[in-house]
């Protein structure tokens, strides 16, 4: 199973979403940096569970702890580990489907590559694992903050067919976003938005959605072509995300309807640097920022697991009604924007460093 992600800065996630807990081991961070819990809880806590009508009833506090690699609030340079432990699992909600490969879950694709696969919640295939990508986004993104004043922040474009205007990526905070349940920045749209996956929630269905991200402060540079691209390498990022179904930065699918003319970004002078008087390549060419804002897009389907009677077939193809229990939310966005930004730091954090070592003969003597 591959649950590491990184070059230089190599991340290993761990843990099942109904076993003793989850966590993350982080290879190849810098030392020196002043780190604690305290910089890492908050996106946890934009994360977790029970925050809301919108979300799972799930009661976790997510509470992180910082196992090793840190000293007196300093990071050693030594591998960093950190857990959040499960305080509300119920594998037993799961008893009466366990034979029963649910609808578009992985339980099906599990067994036949496995063998086996874990029948409480998913496992390892459950959004519960994103929980330590959270924790180690938060510590890239303290570095990426600390060392390049680069700032990452996402929002929810859209629930099902329900869309928000156009924000201005340059003034967006997480402020911002995080003042309607929804995480859509846009007021008179995230009501709308609220109502609709209350609605179905009610009716024990779910919806899909899309959020959108700025990445901010990008010097140029990054990336490492031609298999690592900057695009290539956040696509990777995000599309490991669970529940994710599409990937798009810059203009994305829609610069497929213009003509070249209007697509081309012209450079024109901006203070002591070039930059482009348009962005539709969303930061990125050739596989290398060019110091513009980064912009993407993910798109994620509904949860698959819903409250309505389905019909389909256990494991040996015999007919069977499944009537999915469990907490589940009707929606996943609102909850995984700060998953979003942990990837991107993630990918961002890893690519800085390669450069840093590129570049730097000092970075290589300190490090």
């Amino acid at each position: 199973m591959s649950s590491t992600i990184g070059t230089l800065l190599k991340v290993t996630t761990f843990g099942e979403s109904h076993g003793k807990g989850v966590g993350v081991v982080i290879d190849g961070f810098p030392p020196r940096i002043s780190l604690s819990e305290d910089d890492i809880q908050p996106q946890l806590d934009r994360r977790r569970p029970g925050q809301s009508k919108l979300t799972t009833e799930r009661d976790e506090a997510d509470r992180v702890s910082i196992l090793s690699g840190v000293e007196n609030d300093q990071t050693l340079g030594t591998p960093i580990a950190l857990l959040v432990a499960n305080q509300d699992q119920r594998p037993g909600d799961y008893a009466p489907i366990q034979f029963i490969p649910r609808p578009s879950h992985a339980d099906y694709t599990y067994q036949m590559k496995y063998g086996i696969h874990a029948r409480s919640g998913g496992g390892r295939s459950s959004a519960r694992e994103t929980v330590a990508r959270v924790a180690a986004g938060a510590i890239a993104e303290k570095f990426l903050y600390e060392s390049a004043g680069i700032e990452i922040v996402a929002w929810v474009s859209s629930v099902f067919n329900i869309e928000a205007p156009d924000i201005d990526i340059h003034y967006i905070t997480r402020e911002t976003v995080d003042k309607t349940l929804v995480r859509c920045p846009h007021q008179d749209t995230a009501i709308q938005m609220i109502e609709a996956i209350d609605v179905t929630r009610q009716a024990g269905d779910s919806l899909g959605g899309i959020i959108a991200c700025v990445c901010r402060g990008i010097p140029a540079g990054l990336g490492e072509p031609v298999f690592d691209k900057m695009e290539a390498k956040l696509a990777q990022a995000m599309l490991s995300i669970p529940a994710t179904k599409g990937f798009e930065i810059g203009s994305g699918f829609a610069g497929a309807r213009m003509r070249g003319s209007q697509h081309n970004d012209l450079f024109v002078k901006k203070g002591d640097r070039l930059g482009t008087k348009t962005n539709y390549s969303g930061g990125v060419q050739g596989g290398i920022s060019n110091g513009e804002p980064i912009t993407f897009r993910v798109a994620f389907k509904p949860p698959a697991t819903i409250g309505q009677a389905q019909k389909t077939v256990d494991f040996k193809g015999n007919d069977v009604v499944l009537e999915a229990k469990g907490r589940h939310d009707p929606c996943v966005v609102p909850r995984a924007v700060p998953i979003i930004e942990g990837m991107a730091a993630l990918v961002l954090a890893d690519l800085l460093l390669q450069q840093k070592m590129r570049v730097s003969p000092q970075f290589k003597a300190n490090h």
